[in-house]
């Protein structure tokens, strides 16, 4: 007997292959059979009219401590994301060197720093009851409601056997090796490999620059060679010309890390804007330089533009421009005082629009920007407004009008940036860049940077997009973007696809409604802290190895997830 039975819905398998009416039946976690289907089923749904998908691949999440307060990684599991890939950019909470209390705490403060995590939340909501690698994923193990795995963090590795020296320092020999030996037994445990991070924008909780960008190449290599002698393993890394243009050593780097582990190593995220139209082929030379040496270096890229909540009192992607750090991190006081003055703007746009200032050139349009929530007297009326308009009433310049605008709120504005790369020149070249090779869909950061944006609903938005808005790729090619081509790049066994045999990671939708709901604020994280959250359209249910964790945009309560681990739940992806 069959556990369920999905009938007469529409199939789109995730192997891009033509849509076809089915029966699907779930039996022991697995798609028992696909067909027409006789057989007897506990539950049985009638689902004529609707298209079943296999469960989304999510390859960069940074859920890594939001699972022990939320096992369901909302909302991407709403969204339809079954398989959520964490421990990325070189930041993991494991592992920890039990003779360091301490480093707990100097690993929240960097969580919070680089990844816009709340801090409260990180001290409330998570158990921090582990020492090694395999220990953390120990604590999640039977407690989560998606399938999830994780790289294990260069920043976590030399903060180990470094201790405070790990940002700054260099390891000696011995140090060295056992940081390589650290790389093992996490990959033992069941780590997918290592990510690590050398850009400029990352941060720890002091402000200095988080320990991974201290490495050298010789360190870089040594943990590739480690890679390379596990299963299923892989590597993520970021590098600071992610952000624009790779420079030549960077191009370098990328190709022989992966050619020295054997293995894929992916990054992001590959910006696409027909305004700049030299990146993409600057970019994607990481990939073919790769190819020639023996490697693989994938792009991640986002088919929706995700929009940022940004503000002149909170840290934003506007205090990594270079040179505004050093005025929005100053007390509010102090700070209005700065942004009041001529000169200090002056500079600060000088800066912005500097080569220097790369991807983050395309926040210095502030005519561009839309008022948000506003929260003084002077300032209402003002929510849902062009700054451009408003600054053409009062004679200003954008910048100018947006300080008194949120001086007025003391810095708590919410100002929304206009994306400069909504035309259809940018959306054709994004149609044409996603064929190629070495590109994937990818890089939602969701779990991070909570209150400032919410990439997570980026499958249900481009499904809509695919199939009510621009179709720049047809319904089964869109699913397999997000499904097969994710779950081959990470080797994910059996998964990925809508065939028997398969786990049952399944995606019921309404092809007329699907879509993401509007990004709104709550209070939902420990410490009644904020994050932005998008409701689920037209999402009918997810089941996650067969159980029903998702009932019309609503979890069930079940948690039937699985931690991932590398070797037993992935298989070995070659650079070929």
């Amino acid at each position: 007997m069959l556990d369920h039975l999905i009938k007469g819905v529409r199939v789109v398998d995730g192997t891009g292959g033509t849509p076809y009416l089915a029966d699907v039946g779930i039996r022991d976690g697995r798609i028992a059979v696909v067909g027409e289907v006789r057989e007897d089923a506990r539950t049985r749904e009638d689902a004529r009219g609707l298209v079943l998908a296999p469960g989304f691949v999510d390859p960069h999440t940074h859920y890594d401590a939001q699972l022990f307060w939320d096992p369901y990684a909302t909302p991407s599991l709403n969204h339809g994301v079954t398989t959520v890939a964490g421990g990325n950019c070189g930041f993991t909470l494991a592992p920890l060197n039990p003779a360091r209390p301490g480093d707990a705490d100097y690993t929240r403060r960097m969580m919070s720093k680089v990844e816009g995590m709340s801090l409260v939340a990180l001290e409330e909501g998570a158990p921090w009851n582990w020492s090694g690698f395999g220990e953390y994923l120990d604590a999640l193990e039977g407690r989560i409601a998606v399938n999830a795995g994780f790289m294990v963090g260069h920043c976590a590795l030399r903060r180990y056997v470094m201790g405070p020296d790990a940002v700054g320092g260099q390891p000696d020999e011995e140090q060295l090796a056992a940081i390589v030996r650290l790389a093992h037994e996490a990959m033992d445990a069941g780590a997918w490999g290592f990510s690590t991070t050398q850009s400029s924008t990352h941060s720890d909780g002091d402000g200095r620059p988080v320990a991974s960008r201290h490495a050298g190449p010789a360190e870089l290599l040594a943990l590739s060679r480690a890679v390379g002698e596990h299963e299923g393993t892989q590597i993520e890394a970021i590098v600071a010309g992610c952000l624009d243009r790779f420079s030549d050593a960077e191009i370098d780097l990328l190709a022989r890390l992966s050619a020295t582990a054997g293995r894929p190593l992916n990054w992001n995220v590959l910006t696409i804007d027909a305004a700049v139209p030299e990146r993409v082929p600057r970019q994607l030379l990481a990939s073919e330089r790769a190819r020639e040496t023996g490697g693989r270096v994938v792009a991640l890229t986002m088919p929706i533009l995700t929009p940022m909540n940004m503000s002149l009192g909170t840290f934003c992607a506007l205090n990594l421009i270079p040179g505004w750090g050093e005025v929005l991190g100053l007390p509010v006081p102090e700070r209005i005082a700065r942004l009041r003055d001529p000169g200090v703007r002056a500079g600060m746009l000088r800066r912005a629009d500097s080569k220097e200032a790369g991807v983050f050139r395309r926040l210095a349009d502030f005519g561009r920007y839309v008022i948000g929530d506003t929260y003084s007297p002077q300032n209402k009326g003002l929510t849902g407004r062009v700054v451009r308009d408003i600054a053409a009433e009062r004679g200003q310049e954008p910048f100018e009008c947006i300080v008194g605008i949120c001086a007025e709120d003391d810095l708590r504005t919410v100002l929304w940036p206009m994306p400069t790369d909504n035309d259809p020149d940018s959306w054709r070249l994004r149609q044409e860049t996603w064929r190629h090779e070495d590109v994937l869909l990818g890089g939602s950061d969701a779990g991070a940077h909570l209150d400032r944006m919410c990439g997570a609903p980026y499958t249900t938005r481009f499904l809509g997009d695919c199939l009510r808005g621009r179709k720049l790729v047809p319904l089964e090619q869109a699913v397999k973007m997000l499904t097969d081509d994710p779950a081959r790049l990470l080797g994910l066994r059996e998964r990925g696809r809508i065939e028997e045999g398969f786990h049952a990671d399944l995606v019921l939708l309404d092809p007329e409604r699907v879509d993401a709901g509007k990004a709104t604020l709550v209070h939902d994280l420990p410490g009644d802290s904020p994050r932005l959250d998008s409701k689920a359209v037209g999402v009918r249910a997810v089941w996650v190895n067969g159980v029903e964790s998702i009932r019309d945009d609503v979890v069930t309560g079940a948690v039937p997830g699985r931690v991932l681990r590398s070797g037993r739940d992935t298989y070995t992806v070659g650079t070929a």
